[in-house]
């Protein structure tokens, strides 16, 4: 299996990084591009999850396979499902397959489509018989995963009579849904979220726009994450919005706590730098239930920086590529931290030395490799499975060569 070593290093004052669009925001305007063609797209992710769903949408074969993406799982469910007279297998890899689905596929079923398992119920593969649908609101418990939720408010539009989904209860990854709105209002479709209730119009074609996405704040904390444990580097990063959609912005105001400043540019720049009087607190707590994807670079940073940690609202990292939760209680273990989880939260308690050379393992999980590499700042470490980043940020490691990281590739 490839490794990569990481030792201390003394990284460059100042640097500038671009990063792509972000894969969440890309992934839902490929989705409406696929149905109104006229969308000319700027800045598109070069993530694995947003390459495969677009090499999956110009290339509608009966067998589609789109290995590792789960967000490109979910969307494709939703708008196969609305190709009325295609036929499709939707398919992954081996831990898409274990990865539920059940709850959207009836939601959809409950609309009229033509879903069937192919092997296990409630799990991918799935047979997809196109259709047009047959009812135009749908319940749903609001506890279930966002990308269910915007997979069928993507497809919204479609429908002869627009969509209303009714949300019963507390909603778990809300800015998601947002944003999913926000996308469909830039191009000029009418939808609104009120009370738990989301509306969507019926919209037969659209006018030619000109869409430029957004750089993905999930990508930017591990820049952030480098400036609170290096404390003497500044980072600016392109692309990124004031008044931005991402819920992941909220990256901001979680680094004040942890030692770093946002600094605001002109021509949609920011400037990552560490604060001067910054004092360190012994203890925090976050609730990510809006944000579980900044969570494994939350709770790595104040490792490092020796900072007891309690994170909840982490319901759905169960169902991520792996179960981040167990994987974050066993890799921080191994560097020597004390960890207490449960279905739901996670709380770290650092150790007063950290354990040196442990291996990270990843589990197939991107931000496991991404979100641990900073800490080789302060203790040699080794990530096995490098390339796993490629599934949301190819460059990554390149761009902490350009830091003046001390990386060592092995076979």
């Amino acid at each position: 299996m490839k490794k990569v070593e990481i030792t201390p290093s003394d990284l460059s004052p100042d640097s500038s990084i671009k990063i792509s669009g972000s894969k969440s925001e890309s992934n839902r305007v490929l989705i409406l591009n696929s149905i109104f063609k006229n969308i000319k797209i700027s800045n598109l992710s070069d993530s694995d999850d947003s390459v495969v769903l677009k090499y999956a949408l110009e290339n509608l074969n009966k067998n589609i396979d789109i290995h590792h993406a789960g967000t490109a799982m979910r969307f494709l469910t939703a708008y196969l499902s609305t190709l009325d007279g295609g036929k499709f297998i939707l398919t992954g890899s081996k831990r898409m397959k274990e990865r539920p689905i059940g709850i959207l596929v009836d939601a959809l079923k409950n609309l009229g489509f033509n879903i069937n398992y192919l092997k296990k119920k409630g799990y991918p593969p799935l047979g997809i018989n196109g259709t047009k649908s047959k009812k135009s609101i749908i319940k749903l418990k609001s506890d279930i995963s966002s990308q269910f939720i915007s997979a069928l408010i993507l497809i919204g539009p479609t429908f002869k009579n627009g969509l209303t989904i009714e949300l019963d209860g507390e909603i778990i990854s809300k800015p998601y849904i947002n944003l999913t709105l926000n996308v469909l209002k830039r191009i000029g479709i009418g939808c609104s979220f009120r009370k738990n209730i989301i509306k969507i119009d019926n919209v037969k074609e659209i006018n030619p726009i000109e869409y430029l996405i957004e750089s993905d704040w999930s990508s930017s904390s591990y820049f952030y994450s480098i400036v609170a444990i290096d404390k003497k580097i500044n980072i600016k990063l392109s692309n990124f919005f004031k008044e931005s959609f991402q819920g992941d912005s909220f990256i901001e105001k979680i680094f004040t706590k942890l030692g770093v400043k946002t600094e605001f540019l002109n021509q949609n720049e920011i400037l990552l730098s560490p604060i001067g009087d910054y004092e360190r607190p012994s203890s925090l707590s976050f609730n990510l239930i809006d944000n579980p994807d900044l969570a494994q670079t939350v709770a790595v940073t104040c490792l490092a920086l020796k900072i007891q940690v309690k994170i909840t609202g982490l319901q759905t990292l169960k169902i991520k590529e792996t179960d981040r939760i167990l994987a974050l209680h066993n890799e921080l273990s191994k560097l020597g931290g004390k960890i207490i989880f449960d279905d739901a939260s996670i709380e770290i308690i650092p150790p007063v030395n950290f354990n040196k050379n442990i291996e990270i393992f990843t589990y197939d999980d991107h931000r496991m490799a991404l979100s641990f590499a900073p800490l080789g700042l302060i203790t040699p470490l080794i990530i096995n499975d490098p390339d796993v980043v490629t599934k949301s940020f190819p460059s990554y490691w390149n761009d902490l060569l350009q830091l003046n990281f001390n990386l060592k590739f092995k076979n």
